[in-house]
Order: C-alpha cells, then structure tokens, then sequence
C-alpha cells in the first residue's frame, strides 16, 4: 500500500497555514468575499435571520477544526471562531435540533444510525488532550433531538490508515 509519509511535514505545514490564514481574518476589517477568495469555497453557507450569512469550513472527516465565519448583511466579518474548540462544544445542549448542531458545528465526520437504541450519532475528530492524540466528539439524537453527548478515543493506527501518512 502506498503510504504518504513523506508529506506528512509538508501536511503539517499546510495545516498550520490554514490555521494562520484564518487568524489574519479581522472582525469589522476583513469582507465575506475576501475570506471566500483567500479560504476557497466554503463547506456549507449557513444564511442568518439579519440577512448575513455564516461561511462554513470544515477539515472534517481527516481535520480536527471547523472554522465558522459569521459575516453580516453589510458583508464585513463580524466574528471567526473553531466550534469544534472546547468553548463551540460546551454550547451543545439536550434538545437543539439536527439543524442547529450542524449550524453550530458544521458537517460532522460521520453519521451513524443505532436501531437498538434508535439513536442517530454524529461524530467530529477533535484534538485529544496530548499531541498526537485524536478523540471523536459524540452527538446522540433521537428523534432529530439531542440527547446527549460522549466522547471516544480515536486509536492512532486507525487515524494513520485513514490519512495514509503517520
């Protein structure tokens, strides 16, 4: 099998950049149609009930961020946050709706439907508490509703097959 494992620095070395680029976005500054010519396309466009709209990047399914850029109806950046950051999961709560936790997320990594349980789970690969660690964050939805949350260890080699470059 061919293993990427000589790009993994170059890897390393985009992922930073990303991160950069989003961290020179100046709140009040910077236009919604500047973000999209330096970032691309955006995974998904959320549009806001004053008529601006949030722009959606997500590394999800082999990222570990999803940067939500909320723009206002005058097209300035208003804010730049990573939802997937402890503070964006600590605002999952029992009741939101599908909708609101992919608008408060972005697109998850995975989702897996339980019939024992008749629980719907969305999961996001977030950072684990060492480097080099990789968790998955847990959302459990019955009947379009959450229910709760959890987290699980993401094992290493499974993280390396999947991104081919470990």
């Amino acid at each position: 099998m061919f293993r990427l494992r000589s790009l993994s620095p170059m890897v390393i070395v985009l992922l930073i950049a990303a991160c950069a680029s989003f961290s020179s976005i100046q709140p009040g500054q910077t236009l919604g149609s500047e973000v999209i010519a330096r970032q691309g396309k955006p995974t998904h466009i959320w549009p806001e009930p004053d008529g601006g709209r949030t722009l959606e990047y997500s590394s999800q399914p082999f990222g570990v961020t999803s940067y939500m850029v909320r723009v206002g109806a005058d097209d300035h950046v208003q804010r730049v946050e990573n939802t997937l950051a402890p503070e964006g999961l600590a605002r999952v709560q029992t009741g939101m709706t599908r909708e609101e936790i992919g608008h408060l997320l972005g697109t998850p990594r995975s989702k897996v439907n339980f019939s024992l349980s008749k629980e719907e789970v969305w999961d996001w690969t977030i950072p684990g508490t060492l480097p080099g660690d990789y968790q998955r964050f847990n959302v459990h939805f019955v009947d379009g509703k959450v229910v709760r949350t959890s987290r699980s260890r993401v094992d290493r080699d499974d993280m390396c097959n999947s991104l081919m470059w470990c």
